[in-house]
């Protein structure tokens, strides 16, 4: 495996992870999304970090699937291998909070990785789009299910259809992105927001992120039942006595995280 395919650090409670292939344009092949997979269950399972952001480079977040590894693949090896769902999905498997911090490109499998965390962070100079049709493919890792549900069906079967990539002010006004900050100031926000998040306590973020995901997966009436059955319980934490008597006593809480 190439090294440094990767680069992982932490800062306070917030743990980065660093896609580095910048001569393939972050390019995805098995042993960036193995590496990238790897990162994430080991940052998951670290008591000590409460979110993480996941970034590319200045130019590319990611420019999808390596097409030099995928252009003589055959149906029967795509099925065999279980191909995207074998390793490109490990990030649904995260139950902490994962912000995707874009800059520049965010294509394909790119964007279809930025949709899986839980939100989006974007520079000004971000691009997103799903290219796929112009190889005669389509997306495959969810591009055409999770952008109908960000941004509507017409503009999602539009940039499906067309390829036609979306700029970062128009990913804002469509709710693909949650806002969008200066490039040269996107690592400072992302981490911001994550650590005003990991500054939280960890068992109700967790729950919140799960109660969240779950009004995508159920109808309302259900979704509502899952999110009073969360909130009940989150009566059972140290820290929710901790954060009601801290607010009642004018004073910061000090969450243990239990």
């Amino acid at each position: 495996m190439q090294e440094n395919i990767i680069l992982t650090r932490q800062v306070g409670r917030v743990g980065i992870i660093r896609m580095n292939r910048p001569a393939q344009l972050n390019a995805f092949n098995d042993a960036l999304m193995d590496a990238l997979g790897n990162a994430l269950l080991e940052m998951d399972a670290d008591a000590g970090i409460g979110c993480i952001i996941l970034t590319g480079g200045a130019k590319v977040f990611a420019a999808g699937a390596d097409i030099d590894a995928l252009e003589s693949m055959t149906f029967s090896e795509a099925v065999r291998t279980n191909f995207v769902t074998r390793n490109w999905e490990t990030i649904l498997r995260v139950r902490k909070p994962v912000i995707a911090a874009v800059a520049g490109f965010a294509l394909g499998g790119g964007c279809e990785l930025a949709m899986m965390c839980d939100f989006i962070i974007a520079a000004d100079n971000a691009r997103f789009g799903q290219p796929e049709i112009k190889l005669a493919v389509i997306p495959g890792a969810g591009g055409t299910q999770r952008l109908p549900r960000a941004i509507s069906k017409s503009k999602a079967m539009e940039m499906v259809l067309t390829g036609r990539m979306m700029d970062a002010a128009e990913a804002e006004r469509s709710g693909l992105v949650a806002r969008v900050v200066p490039a040269d100031r996107l690592e400072e926000e992302a981490l911001a927001t994550a650590s005003a998040i990991g500054a939280m306590s960890l068992p109700s973020v967790m729950a919140a992120k799960e109660a969240v995901n779950r009004a995508y997966e159920s109808t309302l009436s259900e979704g509502v039942q899952f999110e009073r059955k969360s909130f009940h319980a989150m009566f059972a934490t140290r820290d929710q006595k901790e954060g009601m008597a801290a607010f009642l006593a004018k004073r910061k809480p000090d969450f243990t995280h239990g």
